[in-house]
């Protein structure tokens, strides 16, 4: 995994993977790798998908494929290290239970620009977030900075307020940019919820109408509650249109190396 203490040492992105040749979205995770380098200091090679999928060629899964409803078989983490070698690594995803989730404030780690808002090579705080959320009992933290919603340890936010628009964190605040939430985009918008960024606080969260969280490992998530506190109304009107977009995707947005040639 991505976790060397040091941020400029990669750029990575994680993607849904079949457990043979396709992978989820392909080419939208190729391009934030590609944005996210240029931001970093890190040389992509113009053949980056290209190299991807050679390499899984000589993988095996590495256990059980999840075969919940709303999530992929597996999960692909691919980069470029800062000295140019290209790596892949296939991961298991765990089942959420059939209710909606639980969440604890925790505060987001801090990086200094150019690095926030890029998928880096120092991802240990995140991975610390979510051991502490589990071990407070919860499903998910959220990561907050100087009041305001960054992220979440493994997942985008989303709200949906009283005024009817659904908002996540601004990436000029640090809050990565979603793939999970450019795909679902279009089609949220389609059904009458716009879509934008916005400073978000704690007393935002409590008021909102509902809230989820997604990304490309859980698929679409109702949110219920933060620090014990309940948020809305969950699964309601935002999670059911997120939720039917993201299942759409999951059957047609696969694409293997001929898809991007």
């Amino acid at each position: 995994m991505v976790n060397h203490g040091d941020p400029q040492s990669a750029v990575w992105s994680a993607t849904g993977w079949d457990g043979k040749a396709s992978l989820m979205s392909a080419d939208m995770h190729f391009a934030r790798i590609r944005r996210h380098s240029t931001v970093l200091g890190i040389e992509v090679p113009e053949d980056l998908p290209k190299r991807v999928f050679d390499l899984l060629e000589d993988i095996e899964t590495p256990g059980t494929p999840n075969d919940s409803p709303g999530q992929a078989p597996f999960l692909l983490v691919m980069g470029v290290r800062s000295d140019g070698e290209v790596f892949i690594d296939p991961l298991t995803l765990q089942k959420w239970p059939n209710r909606p989730l639980s969440a604890i404030s925790l505060e987001a780690p801090t990086w200094n620009q150019p690095v926030r808002g890029t998928k880096h090579g120092d991802w240990r705080p995140h991975r610390e977030a979510r051991n502490l959320a589990i071990e407070n009992g919860v499903d998910i933290g959220l990561l907050f900075e100087d009041s305001i919603l960054i992220d979440g340890d493994r997942c985008a936010p989303l709200l949906l307020d009283n005024d009817g628009v659904a908002y996540h964190p601004n990436h000029s605040d640090g809050a990565l940019d979603s793939v999970t939430i450019q795909q679902i985009k279009p089609a949220l918008e389609s059904a009458g919820i716009p879509v934008r960024s916005a400073k978000l606080t704690l007393g935002m969260i409590l008021r909102a109408s509902e809230m989820i969280v997604l990304g490309s490992g859980m698929g679409v998530q109702a949110l219920a509650s933060i620090d014990g506190r309940q948020i809305g109304r969950p699964q309601g009107r935002l999670f059911q249109a997120a939720r039917d977009s993201w299942l759409v995707r999951l059957d047609s947005a696969w694409q293997s190396i001929e898809d991007l040639e």
